[in-house]
């Protein structure tokens, strides 16, 4: 049995997206969906599908030995709109098993500050006819992991920067579950 661990801040439709995909898979659990928002979404998704949820505090994402705890058991993180730095001590716990998904064809839109809307945005504002979405290993350097999977879509003119996240959103919900599950039978 493969166990992942989901780190969410925001909606949750990733998250949601890969329980449902694992539901049913007898080789495949998710442990636990944590959170660093008290009001993400994201744990109201989870409960909904009988998936245990937590709480940490920015604060307490310092705490090895807890957050170690909360995860134990876990084989691979997934951070699916988890809007912290990773700490380097669960990089190191977890070298190439924390898997992100990024909404842009890194390494063009990365870093701090590049997540959700503020991505799309810059995509529109510099005029690039493609876009995408990027699933990468984390290491230490915001949005510097070794790239697993990129897939593309093109980008009209006329497309505002809601239409660009809708174009990525499809993308994430076609390829992230896949890909996780892809990295977990090559990994047996």
């Amino acid at each position: 049995m493969t166990n992942l661990a989901i780190f969410v801040s925001g909606s949750g439709t990733n998250c949601e997206n890969i329980i449902k995909y694992f539901q049913d898979d007898s080789e495949v659990n998710i442990n636990i969906v944590i959170s660093n928002r008290a009001d993400a979404f994201a744990l109201v998704r989870a409960e909904r599908l009988n998936v245990k949820t937590a709480v940490v505090t920015r604060s307490e994402w310092n705490d090895a030995e807890k957050i170690l705890s909360l995860i134990e058991g876990a084989d691979y993180i997934i951070l699916a709109g988890f809007l912290l730095m990773v700490p380097p001590y669960l990089t190191a716990a977890y070298p190439n098993r924390i898997i992100n998904i990024h909404p842009a064809l890194l390494p063009k839109y990365g870093g701090k500050g590049m997540y959700g809307m503020h991505v799309h945005e810059a995509v529109k504002a510099a005029g690039e006819q493609e876009t995408g979405i990027t699933i990468h290993y984390v290491n230490n350097v915001c949005d510097g992991g070794e790239i697993i999977f990129q897939a593309k879509t093109t980008i009209s003119p006329k497309d505002t920067p809601d239409d660009i996240a809708a174009k990525v959103h499809v993308l994430e919900m076609e390829h992230f579950p896949k890909v996780i599950d892809s990295i977990i039978k090559a990994s047996k």
